[in-house]
């Protein structure tokens, strides 16, 4: 059974990670070993917990400690569970707890490259992407119409950053992915030599469609999206197999990452085996 604490003071010691505004510090609280990381709302704890994340503490307004939410506490275990009015934890966090709920939880180990990879047959891979908004909603839309792993390159927001996790609805913890550094070789190549064909979203003459008949035969894909202003680097579109872009109309150039992201994943996620299996029900 959690262990259920009325906030007396805001500058309790044990409350600073929730006060914390900076997310790098969290995610470095425990170094070497990985960080902490904040989940919002009942849905995404849930989620992060059926993943197999561990919680450390959470933080609650004092009207959820009954109903519903009391099955969330009980099911976090012997933790510490803070609570007071909104207005308290608003004072607190710096911001409107518009869920009521918060939950520090400890990070894991990243897998690796290959680990993420093995059962894969459809992969998008972010370059740069920095906004945690466009992040949380690329995992979101790519769990959701049928891509099964993200890999993100050095520059990208981290997905378990508080926002990104919001945006994402928890599908940051139901989809595999991990982060490529610096240090790793040149990552088309690597995803070539595991049997992906590559695809990069850019604005080029010579790209081809979407619904392209040949990308569709393609058993394992891996397809590129660049930053928001930037797009992909110029080496990274000249090492991949297709370049892609999506038809635009009424003189608009290109759409937000995150849509673009959508359009592509729906369209190159239809595969035989999810539509003969009925992958259709609403997230």
């Amino acid at each position: 059974m959690p262990r259920i604490y009325e906030i007396e003071g805001l500058d309790a010691p044990e409350l600073e990670i929730y006060s914390c505004t900076s997310e790098v510090r969290l995610a470095r609280y425990f170094e070497p070993r990985p960080g902490i990381f904040i989940a919002e709302s009942k849905k995404v704890i849930e989620r992060a917990l059926d993943a197999g994340y561990q919680p450390l503490s959470l933080l609650a307004e004092k009207k959820r400690m009954e109903g519903a939410d009391r099955a969330l506490l009980e099911r976090c275990g012997e933790i510490s569970v803070y609570t007071a009015p909104g207005r308290v934890l608003e004072r607190l966090t710096g911001y409107p707890l518009t869920q009521g709920v918060l939950c520090a939880m400890r990070r894991r180990p990243l897998p690796g490259f290959e680990e993420v990879c093995r059962n894969a047959s459809r992969i998008a891979v972010l370059e740069n992407v920095m906004n945690p908004t466009n992040v949380g909603a690329a995992f979101r839309s790519a769990a959701a119409l049928g891509f099964d792993a993200l890999l993100l390159a050095e520059g990208c927001s981290d997905p378990l950053y508080r926002r990104c996790i919001r945006v994402s609805m928890g599908t940051v913890f139901q989809i595999p992915w991990t982060k490529l550094e610096s240090g790793d070789e040149n990552y088309v190549n690597r995803l070539k030599r595991l049997g992906f064909s590559t695809v990069a979203m850019a604005l080029r003459e010579n790209s081809v469609r979407l619904d392209d008949p040949a990308l569709m035969r393609e058993e394992r894909l891996a397809l590129f999206l660049g930053s928001e202003g930037e797009g992909l680097q110029e080496g990274t579109i000249c090492a991949c197999d297709y370049t892609v872009k999506i038809p635009m109309s009424h003189g608009v150039d290109s759409l937000n990452v995150a849509a673009a992201g959508a359009v592509a994943f729906w369209q190159l996620g239809r595969r035989e085996k999810g539509e003969e299996n009925g992958n259709h029900s609403d997230q």
